[in-house]
């Protein structure tokens, strides 16, 4: 006696669904298993899952998308943070020149200061150790700026303090910082 099985008692290929959690893959085999479940096998649950892969398709570079606009937007206030910062920090530099007869050499010798801190937040990077804001001492001034969220110096994104002094022979802070073969105008 033989038996023989009939394609129409098949039972529908669910595990299929799986396959949905894989963004984009998942949009098409869940377009595949709607098409399966109104035509072949007249299931509602392989409708229901092949939608589910559809949606959750749809979901995760809605997110992405999302995702991607908050952060261009926390750049810009990344970039209003560092401009505070480095406001600030000028005043601890000019200190330092009033305490010591001379500029610092480094950031790293200015007082601590936590209105003025010398890490840039424009460079801040989950993978990498926090960098400073450039500085450079030269002869009686120094050179101060953030390198901007490009992460490249002389650009036009750099940031540089806010400072309004009528008599600036006092201040020893110039606009000027040197990039690799450019120097930016005063």
């Amino acid at each position: 006696m033989q038996v023989t099985r009939s394609s129409d008692n098949s039972r529908p290929p669910y595990l299929l669904g799986l396959l949905g959690l894989i963004p984009l893959v998942g949009a098409f085999v869940g377009l595949g298993l709607i098409l399966y479940g109104i035509f072949r096998y007249k299931d509602k649950w392989l409708v229901l899952i092949g939608a589910f892969g559809i949606l959750f398709t749809v979901g995760v570079y809605t997110t992405l998308f999302a995702i991607g606009t908050t952060m261009s937007k926390s750049r810009s206030l990344f970039a209003s943070l560092s401009q505070m910062h480095l406001n600030s920090l000028v005043k601890d530099v000019e200190f330092y020149k009033l305490q010591y007869g001379q500029y610092p050499d480094s950031l790293q010798e200015v007082p601590k200061d936590q209105l003025a801190p010398i890490h840039d937040p424009t460079q801040a990077n989950i993978d990498e150790p926090m960098q400073t804001f450039y500085y450079k001492r030269v002869g009686d001034g120094y050179h101060l700026c953030s390198k901007g969220v490009d992460k490249v110096l002389g650009t036009a994104d750099d940031l540089y303090p806010n400072i309004y002094l009528p008599d600036r022979s006092k201040v020893g802070f110039t606009r000027r910082a040197e990039a690799p073969g450019q120097q930016l105008p005063q």
